[in-house]
């Protein structure tokens, strides 16, 4: 019998809906299931105990749930967890296959490489003003000048060059270009336009949006669809 090769699959905000996990069904032991930010089960400190054992149970699922963080995550919670060097770069391990891959990383799953960038600019939480290193102090969801020099840094060490990008907002032309609800230039947004001038990528997936669309063929938004990092797109779905 042929050996399975672990494969990638991403989907978009999750929000803590664990019914998401029920388009999950084709992923096999050692797969990877990486979520585009706004994981949303690390919140409710009113529920801490429920919310540990819902945790545990999905850190024992037979594939790797992995997530960059969005704008809405309990941050205090999330970053209280230990750093772990795993399969490339450093993570919070949350429980079992469970993790939350940090800013500015790149990992190596099943022979592809993926840079991870979570967080984002929301101009609602900074009524418009811009997304400054003083601002971002106050707001978590908002990258720091370290995680900008992080992400140059390690690209610069992959030689540039990654597989796959997962991130939570979109590059800022790519959500113009498409009219995107929520679109809006911010730092995070801008920042990601010059990995996109600056890099080699196959492909790109974010979540911010709340959409399912293809901009042909390296940028992905996704919501609720689960799709495999290598599947062949055809149109827009």
């Amino acid at each position: 019998m042929k050996k399975h090769e672990p494969t990638i699959y991403i989907t978009g905000d999750t929000h803590g809906d664990i019914t998401r996990f029920k388009k999950c069904k084709q992923l096999r032991k050692g797969d990877f299931l990486i979520i585009c930010g706004d994981f949303g089960f690390i919140w409710d400190s009113c529920g801490y105990k429920k919310e540990k054992r819902l945790l545990k149970r999905l850190g024992k699922r037979k594939y790797h749930i992995l997530f960059v963080d969005g704008i809405h995550e309990n941050f205090a919670e999330l970053n209280s967890y230990p750093e772990e060097e795993w399969n490339g770069g450093r993570t919070r391990r949350i429980s079992g296959n469970l993790r939350y891959l940090i800013r500015g990383e790149v990992f190596t799953l099943g022979g592809k490489t993926v840079f991870a960038f979570g967080g984002g600019g929301d101009a609602g939480q900074l009524d418009g003003q811009s997304d400054s290193e003083e601002k971002a102090s106050g707001h978590p969801e908002i990258p720091k000048d370290a995680d900008y020099r992080n992400g140059l840094r390690t690209l610069a060490k992959h030689g540039g060059m990654v597989d796959y990008i997962v991130s939570h907002e979109a590059p800022s032309k790519i959500a113009e270009l498409l009219e995107l609800p929520n679109s809006g230039k911010s730092r995070p947004s801008a920042y990601l336009d010059i990995l996109g001038e600056s890099c080699t990528f196959e492909r790109w997936f974010f979540g911010y949006h709340h959409i399912n669309r293809v901009v042909p063929s390296k940028y992905y938004a996704l919501f609720d669809r689960v799709m495999r990092a290598d599947e062949k797109i055809v149109q827009n779905s």
